[in-house]
């Protein structure tokens, strides 16, 4: 496990960065970035992945139009447990309004530092077990009660990019942050299956960073790559498309805000 601080990336030198890519947002409530990035493996990955990603080529033929491995798993993995400044919904009961399309995909087009992404291919469903992959996973996400997946794919407009976003959402906080720990690659309990987007190779070939957050009662995940898994020039382009991929999530500040005051922040 290696501590992913910045060296260098542009997304890092917005205001506020300070000493880490994740500061406090300066105290405020609302959206927070989380703490610094750990990532399980990624420099050893790196070397590895190189060779993986020349198999699979070399297995697959290297089309575009091949559907996603069904059992992804990221190369390098961070999980943020904390939750802070989501605390007034992280009961279920507290926001008990089911996920609409309307919300989960009106983020059609994300920009962020210059990088601009488009949503290319979306899913809603209350079928929990059948968006992921794991037979533990899947329990978990029964025990704690799931009812809905968001699953969304984004490319970037020069197609080099693609950052696959998940929202999960279950009874409670305490259910998130099981599902996090469920996530990580190393305990291989499973993972949601990943979207295809039209005109770039199938997600989960080769090297990927996945990052996942507490927001109340909602697990949010993304998972980024260059297109078709090629390495990284470092893992900060990697958390630098994370960044963007992210405020997908804007929509659940709005059910903040009208669990926090009775009214719609959005």
């Amino acid at each position: 496990m290696i501590e992913a601080r910045d060296t260098g990336s542009p997304q890092a030198g917005r205001k506020g960065r300070g000493r880490d890519f994740w500061p406090d947002d300066d105290k405020k409530p609302g959206r927070r970035l989380p703490g610094p990035k750990l990532l399980f493996g990624g420099a050893a990955a790196l070397v590895a992945v190189a060779v993986a990603i020349v198999a699979v080529t070399m297995l697959t033929g290297g089309g575009t139009e091949k559907a996603p491995p069904r059992k992804v798993l990221p190369t390098a993995y961070t999980p943020d447990y904390d939750g802070e400044g989501f605390g007034s919904i992280a009961a279920r009961s507290a926001d008990g309004r089911a996920i609409t399309e309307g919300e989960a995909f009106s983020a059609k087009n994300l920009k962020s530092g210059g990088q601009t992404y488009a949503l290319a291919a979306s899913d809603l469903t209350s079928d929990c077990k059948a968006a992921t992959w794991g037979a533990r996973l899947q329990g978990d996400l029964a025990k704690f009660g799931c009812t809905q997946i968001v699953r969304s794919a984004y490319v970037s407009a020069d197609k080099q990019h693609v950052g696959q976003f998940i929202v999960i959402n279950l009874n409670g906080e305490e259910g998130v942050k099981q599902v996090l720990r469920d996530l990580d690659p190393r305990t291989d309990a499973g993972w949601p299956t990943l979207l295809k987007a039209p005109g770039v190779p199938a997600s989960g070939a080769g090297f990927s960073a996945a990052y996942a957050k507490t927001y109340g009662h909602y697990a949010v995940i993304t998972l980024v790559e260059r297109a078709g898994g090629a390495q990284p020039s470092s893992l900060n382009e990697m958390i630098d498309v994370s960044l963007v991929i992210e405020n997908a999530a804007d929509f659940l500040y709005g059910r903040l805000d009208l669990a926090a005051t009775g009214k719609p922040g959005q």
